[in-house]
């Protein structure tokens, strides 16, 4: 069995190897999706060295089976967003102690201690349904920042405004995190000049707004705010840590999280250089479910064990990975 101390205890790359190579092989015996897929590609730990030599698990399969790599109850289960009829992700969490950690000690290890911070949060869209992990995350945030004027800003711009400026004024560190389309929104109804408030968007216009290139959305937001970058973080569903990047879209994980890229041609190849493709990514925290995931974003990895975002698939990617039907 692993252990979860390890797994947030990685402080070189030769430790997450090693830790990423042990949970290969948990996972290999203990996920019977994740050890069928393996052996439909004939590949065993035996054979597996490297990083690259680990078989990504295609994310759809999040939304078609239960990814789990034990047996203990399910304490929770974590769901995409989807319209109506659509297939959702998702990620059912035998250990939520383990997800509060990860995001946890994710967030310190970027921006130090949140109780420094008042954490506002403009989330409709995931308020307005169940089962979001973001919103578990955020709510834990706002509860563990101890400050009175921290918490959700569902359809009360006004209200917002005004605690954004008194906050600011008073020189208090401010988190501000919410989804893009609900950011443009409020900078529509008032233009700030922030001097102490961190703006961090979580992502897209969710169907409400047409989509912007990153470059144009964070330009918008930096007039709209009147602050010099714009934070980013970046997860999912069905990973239990998250990346952050402090400026023009570029991210860094957290020790025990990693990006790789792999071919868009051939979706069974991982690159062991620094290339553009598919994002593959190891979250070494989905110790209970399965942490070598092949999303459908693509993206490029840079210097500095930093990665972009600069765009996602549509479905044919899942061509060079739909080997199951179970």
């Amino acid at each position: 069995m692993i252990n979860t101390n390890d797994i947030f205890s990685i402080s070189s790359e030769a430790e997450f190897k090693a830790i990423a190579l042990d949970v290969f092989r948990f996972q290999f015996e203990n996920n019977t999706i994740y050890r069928s897929f393996c052996d439909l590609l004939y590949i065993n730990p035996s054979d597996v060295k490297k990083l690259n030599q680990i078989p990504f698990l295609p994310i759809q399969f999040f939304k078609t089976h239960q990814i789990l790599s034990n047996k203990k109850n399910i304490e929770t289960t974590f769901t995409s967003s989807g319209t109506t009829g659509q297939i959702t992700s998702k990620h059912h969490v035998t250990d939520l102690k383990i997800y509060e950690y990860s995001f946890k000690k994710g967030f310190s290890h970027f921006y130090e201690n949140i109780q420094d911070y008042t954490v506002l949060a403009l989330l409709p869209n995931y308020l307005e349904r169940e089962g979001s992990s973001l919103v578990y995350m955020v709510n834990q945030l706002i509860k563990d920042s101890k400050k009175p004027d921290s918490g959700f800003y569902l359809n009360n711009l006004s209200e917002l405004k005004n605690t954004l400026i008194k906050l600011d004024k008073k020189n208090e560190k401010v988190l501000l995190i919410g989804v893009s389309f609900a950011l443009l929104d409020l900078i529509e109804t008032h233009t700030f000049n922030l001097n102490n408030t961190i703006i961090m968007e979580t992502g897209g216009m969710k169907g409400k707004r047409k989509e912007l290139i990153r470059e144009e959305l964070h330009l918008l937001l930096k007039k709209g705010f009147g602050v010099n970058n714009i934070h980013s973080e970046y997860g999912m569903t069905e990973l239990l840590s998250q990346a952050y990047s402090k400026g023009n879209g570029v991210f860094n994980c957290p020790p025990w999280m990693k990006v790789l890229t792999r071919d868009t041609e051939d979706a069974l190849t991982v690159f062991n250089t620094k290339k553009t493709g598919g994002i593959n990514i190891i979250d070494l925290a989905n110790i209970n479910s399965c942490a070598f995931i092949a999303t459908q974003d693509l993206g490029r990895l840079l210097p500095n064990k930093q990665f972009e975002i600069i765009g996602r698939f549509d479905n044919s990617d899942i061509r060079g990975c739909n080997l199951m039907v179970l």
